[in-house]
């Protein structure tokens, strides 16, 4: 049997949803390990020299490249299935897919985790501010090993930082992006747990372990953020169609 555990980005609570008790349950959550393992393979042999000198993720898994059309589809029945999107729609009523990532250890041992919001590295201070107020994306972290987990700054999806927040985030005054912060949370993660966190939550993943962690991405339908949304990463409309939820797939704007 397996267990899932579900870790809500809003206030941290920790859920243990039903027992999965099927064989044919715990054969797709195997098969899901599978394409991950599939895709991080090719993606390593094909991206080398980035992945031995700092990469930390990758990114567009269901565009094609490294899959084959079953595993894709697969995905996509994962990222739209049911039990997934039931969660996805209590911060976002009107989900969107915006991506997928996949996250694992530096191969450096000595390169260290950073503090971040996703927004930074496309907004400045300022505007970084104002997004607090604006529409959301969440991250759906499924943990698919046993983990450190992620640290977060409660509340921070809403809330601007502290000063010791901002100067640690933005390496200043003689801080680093890798100093504690003593308005962190830490949440270890075991195989087979989901959480779900704002991207625009103060936030740094931990190293450690066997670490290897499938993000699925979903946005609020705005243009700021569905600007974003890579057609090669999301399927026609007849695999779209075949899924729980195909209207995550499509931007009416």
């Amino acid at each position: 049997m397996l267990r899932y555990r579900l870790f809500m980005w809003n206030n941290h609570t920790s859920y243990a949803l039903p027992c999965l008790k099927t064989k044919h349950t715990a054969a797709n959550s195997t098969i899901k390990v599978q394409h991950a393992l599939s895709f991080h393979t090719k993606w390593k042999a094909n991206n080398r020299a980035f992945y031995k000198s700092r990469a930390i993720n990758s990114s567009g898994i269901t565009n094609s490249e490294y899959l084959t059309a079953q595993q894709n589809e697969a995905l996509f029945n994962l990222i739209a299935g049911d039990k997934l999107i039931k969660y996805v729609k209590q911060p976002i009523s009107e989900p969107l897919f915006l991506n997928t990532q996949l996250f694992f250890n530096p191969v450096n041992v000595t390169q260290k985790n950073y503090w971040h919001r996703d927004m930074q590295y496309h907004l400045n201070v300022q505007e970084q501010q104002a997004a607090l107020n604006g529409p959301d994306v969440v991250h759906c972290r499924l943990a698919l090993e046993d983990e450190p987990g992620m640290e977060l700054v409660p509340h921070s999806h809403k809330n601007w930082d502290t000063p010791e927040e901002l100067n640690v985030r933005l390496a200043k005054n003689n801080k680093l992006p890798s100093d504690n912060l003593t308005t962190g949370k830490v949440i270890k993660l075991n195989a087979g747990d989901l959480l779900l966190f704002s991207a625009n939550m103060i936030h740094r993943g931990l190293y450690g372990k066997n670490r290897l962690a499938l993000d699925i991405i979903f946005c609020e339908n705005a243009l700021q953020l569905t600007a974003f949304i890579n057609a090669a990463n999301t399927p026609s409309s007849a695999i779209a169609n075949k899924t729980d939820n195909p209207l995550v797939f499509f931007n009416p704007l």
